[in-house]
């Protein structure tokens, strides 16, 4: 029966729209009602005497009354008038009477809203108003289910907003909150130990849930309270005692998981882990495979893991304290639990196996710094060896065309088992050896009847050897002739026994994998190589029928053939004719699925070039396999640019575009076979390539899809300044005039490297061409920077910030390549404008990157042109202009020196305050302390401390100075 009163007066229509079905007229009603009555000095009131009168049935209402509560709460409790206080823990304890007397509890949600709202009270009012909290409470609802279940929901409130570490807390609130700790310490701690105690006694029978809520509770609280509260005897038996009950024994393994793993003193705490441990055995807990119940299992194993670990790091503890006795009995200890440690990663669910990951690897740890191994040791590594060895293998359900949720985890579990085997090869590594040698060996000389997953697994043991067994620049095959010998036999078994044509993606994706791994065995067993290229390039590989397979092995086949390119001379031209079909680009109007995707291309033109600039063919030849490598691209590209601007469909522009812009990237990628010593020029190749280059520019003027078209040019001419050195430069001028034309800030933020790389390359050579081009491009950016914007378009502001950007640091290339003539050969005006936007940039743009530029830019401009025979007018502008730069940026609200970034921009700012004295000398600092100074109301003591510091060598003192005196004048 519900607590029933008078009808507080609320506004009823307005609370037809808390329905969740209620139309949105009625929704936006209760919305503004709920506004409010959040805002109102006293009209929350009435939610408060609705809660406390329980004169509602509706449980959105409740809710509803609820939130207006937790508002005053937590906002406006300060302002509220101490009636007004008073009113708000007389609803909660009504409230909570109620819940005593009805028949049926509350919904979930109401329960946790109200626990909520209980414990936010409790955190306002505890260290003042309220110091009776808990015994008020505990008073009223005894052992009362309804009010007990409460009672545990408001302590783990308390818990999330008092003392769990995941939420960041201001560090106020850190104060506060280590004051009601150290409160509850000292007046409640042991009053709620005892009702937990209570509470779990009376309802393991009966409630369950209430039950399983306590215990969260007391594994919640135990990390801060006195632990020998907990941990003796009558309490430890009860939780022991409720590990035999099926419906808590989960909870009770997580709540003496948090026992376990608080801190305290070594040997203490492993008297504790070893009679937990004696009780769990005796009662038959480690006998594992005689359980079913995973969920179960997967707790005990995580409890068994926080044990184990406990256990591990009292040793470490007592060991540095040179407690030999109680650390030879610690590890006593340990050992006698790796039996049960093996039987738990063994097990064939992977959760269980992965909670025990932790402590096997710490054990592993251990052993590696025991000086000598006992046989027993000896024995558990092995042991673990085969555990994992075991665990690493594929289960029938994995999924290998179609990877979920279950296949990820496996994915990531395989990952921890690796961490182990890694582990295990620092321990002892020719156990490992051997081990994987033994599998490995048996496994190939079956593999045409194993089951796929054992075949995966010997050979994924093999490739992680590499990670394992360290060695400088995969070296496996010199030096320790034990290793090497077994790592080449294993090798030499992989590639000659034929497992290469098993029918399993997983069988093949590992097989290459591996070969690729130890690409340097090739190097000392050349004979394999053909067999191997062979299984790269057909069924087996890039003509596998999973896309998966060809896609990997398109990359790893361009990695081995990297390696041992000079051990392929004699299959240069075979394997280029094999792989004709898969160079082919793919015509967007063919239906057929080709068996490579285009990024996977990349990798084979890559491969295609390798092959031919490093092969022993003399130049003419080489000269014509690049030829026929690119003349199909070159083709294809003019055929497709002309039928571009015919194309009316969007989405078949689109096409065409991406395959244009394929054409493009494959013929750059060729190009990254080129070295210092096999250069384009070298290989006789300058010609073709000056030939993509004419191909490809008219694509800059193409009006459609020009985004694509542009961007994928602006690369090839990117390498191509790499590759072809001055062979570039006549194609320079007519591709940028393309680029500046109808530009957005995008392709001038993409324009400015290309024309940057040009500058630092060729310096003089380019000086001309620069001059000529650097007013149209900054002319171009001043236009593309004025163009208005939304306010709001963040897009825009952030494109427009990264061009400032890209046109400061193209300044700062043209000053710092020596090439003074670029800018002193504009226009007087011109030049004025863009160091006044230089001036600009280094001070008005709250933007510490460009500011940095800005001032290294001034610094070098001073060094050009602010000496005694530099240009005419500038000593004035720095006078005017620079030296208040250097002031007035730093002293900008904007420019937080607590930032690194800032910092940066300030030194240079310094330097170039030192540049201007090293150029000007005394005329300076008189100009200083005589003019500028004292306008911006610096005393005199300071200002010729400033300027003795400025006439010092040391520039780290006048950086350290500078920012002291900026820092004082923002006080």
């Amino acid at each position: 029966m519900a607590c029933q009163s008078v009808a507080a007066v609320m506004d009823e229509q307005a609370l037809l729209g808390l329905n969740p079905n209620a139309d949105a007229l009625y929704r936006q009603r209760a919305m503004v009602y709920f506004e409010q009555l959040k805002e109102s000095q006293d009209a929350w009131e009435v939610c408060a005497e609705a809660l406390a009168t329980g004169v509602y049935n509706d449980d959105h209402v409740k809710f509803f009354c609820f939130q207006v509560l937790e508002h005053q709460i937590k906002f406006r409790h300060a302002g509220l008038s101490s009636a007004q206080q008073q009113l708000i823990r007389e609803t909660l304890m009504k409230w909570l009477q109620c819940q005593l007397m009805n028949a049926q509890p509350e919904k979930p949600f109401i329960r946790n809203k109200a626990a909520q709202v209980f414990a936010l009270t409790f955190i306002m009012e505890y260290l003042t108003l309220w110091p009776k909290f808990f015994f008020d409470i505990l008073s009223l609802v005894g052992l009362n289910p309804h009010g007990v279940d409460i009672y545990l929901r408001t302590l783990m409130a308390i818990d999330a907003e008092v003392v769990d570490r995941d939420i960041l807390h201001t560090p106020e609130e850190t104060r506060r909150n280590t004051l009601i700790k150290d409160t509850m310490r000292e007046q409640c701690i042991p009053s709620l130990v005892e009702s937990w105690f209570q509470i779990l006694q009376t309802y393991q029978r009966s409630h369950p849930e209430l039950t399983c809520q306590c215990l969260e509770v007391v594994g919640a609280y135990v990390s801060w309270i006195d632990l020998n509260l907990i941990a003796n005897d009558r309490f430890v038996n009860l939780l022991l005692s409720q590990m035999s009950v099926e419906e808590l024994r989960e909870e009770a393994c997580d709540c003496l998981f948090e026992i376990v793993n608080k801190g305290m003193d070594p040997v203490d705490k492993t008297k504790l882990v070893e009679s937990l441990c004696q009780v769990l055995q005796s009662a038959g807990f480690f006998n594992v495979e005689q359980e079913d119940d995973v969920d179960f299992l997967a707790k005990f194993s995580r409890l068994m893991n926080g044990m184990g670990q406990s256990l591990l790091l009292s040793w470490t503890k007592l060991v540095k304290a040179g407690s030999v006795k109680e650390a030879a009995e610690t590890l006593q200890a340990v050992e006698a639990k790796v039996p049960l440690l093996l039987k738990l990663l063994v097990h064939e669910d992977d959760d269980i196996s992965a909670n025990i990951v932790g402590f096997c690897y710490e054990y592993l740890h251990i052993l590696k710094q025991l000086p000598q191994l006992t046989e027993q040791q000896k024995t558990n590594i092995e042991a673990i060896m085969l555990a994992v060895m075991k665990k690493l293998t594929y289960d029938d359900e994995y999924n290998f065309e179609n990877e979920g949720e279950d296949e990820a985890m496996f994915v990531e579990y395989r990952k921890q088992l690796k961490m182990l085997l890694d582990r295990l090869a620092q321990v002892s590594p020719e156990l490992l050896l051997e081990a994987v040698r033994r599998v490995f060996t048996s496994t190939m000389q079956s593999w045409q009847t194993a089951a796929f997953m054992d075949v995966e697994v010997a050979i994924r043991l093999l490739y992680m050897l590499g990670e394992a067994l360290p060695v400088s620049h995969g070296a496996h095959f010199s030096g320790d002739t034990a290793k090497t010998s077994a790592l080449q036999d294993m090798m030499r078994t992989l590639v000659s026994c034929g497992v290469s044509s098993y029918q399993h993606t997983s069988v093949s994706l590992e097989f290459f994998e591996t070969v690729v791994r130890y690409d340097k065995f090739f190097i000392v067993e050349p004979q394999h190589i053909p067999n191997v290229l062979m299984a790269f390039l057909d069924h087996r590989g890039l003509r596998h029928n999973s896309p998966k397979v060809r896609s990997r092995v398109a990359y790893l086949f361009s990695r081995f053939v990297k390696t041992l390119h000079k051990h392929m001379n004699a299959f240069i031209e075979d394997i280029l004719t094999r792989i004709q079909d898969l160079l082919e680009l793919a015509p967007p109007e063919n239906g057929f699925p080709a068996l490579l995707t285009s990024d996977d291309q990349l990798f084979i033109f890559e491969t295609a070039g390798i092959l031919i600039v490093n092969g022993d063919s003399p130049v003419e030849r080489k000269r014509a396999l690049m030829r026929s490598l690119l003349t199909p691209l070159m083709d294809a590209f003019r055929l497709l640019l002309t039928k571009l601007p015919q194309e009316t469909e969007e989405e078949r522009q689109a096409a065409l575009a991406d395959c244009l812009n394929h054409a493009v990237g494959f013929a750059s990628r060729t190009s990254k076979a080129f070295s210092n010593k096999q250069t384009v020029k070298q290989c006789g190749c300058t010609e073709v390539y000056r030939d993509c280059l004419q191909t490809f520019l008219p694509a800059l003027s193409c009006p459609i899809q020009r985004g694509v078209l542009r961007s994928s040019v602006r690369s090839f001419l990117h390498r191509m300044i790499i590759c072809l050195e001055e062979e570039v430069l006549p194609f320079v001028p007519a591709a940028s005039e393309h680029m500046l034309k109808d530009c957005e800030a995008k392709d001038l933020q993409e324009f400015i490297p290309l024309i940057s790389q040009i500058t630092a390359k060729f310096k003089r050579q380019v000086s001309p061409f620069l001059q000529q081009v650097f007013m149209p491009l900054v002319l171009a950016i001043f236009e593309v920077l004025a163009r208005p914007a939304e306010d709001n378009d963040q897009t825009a502001a952030l494109e427009k910030q990264m061009l400032r950007r890209s046109y400061f640091s193209f300044i700062q290339t043209i000053t710092g390549s020596g090439m003074n003539e670029v800018m002193a050969n504009q226009e007087a005006e011109n030049i004025e404008r863009v160091v006044f936007t230089i001036i600009q940039g280094a001070v008005d743009f709250p933007d510490p990157i460009a500011q940095k530029t800005c001032f290294i830019i001034l610094s070098k401009l001073v060094e050009l042109w602010g000496g005694k025979d530099g240009m005419v007018g500038f000593p004035d502008f720095i006078y005017k202009n620079i030296v208040p730069a250097c002031f007035l940026a730093p002293l900008k609200p904007t420019f937080d020196l607590s930032d690194a970034q800032t910092v940066l921009t300030l030194s240079e700012c310094a330097l170039t305050l030192k540049m201007i004295h090293l150029k000007r000398g005394p005329e300076f600092i008189q100009f200083l302390q005589q003019e500028y100074l004292p306008s911006l109301q610096v005393s005199p003591e300071i200002s010729q401390e400033l300027c003795q510091v400025l006439q010092q060598p040391d520039v780290k003192v006048l950086k350290n100075y500078i920012k002291a005196f900026f820092q004082r004048a923002k006080l």
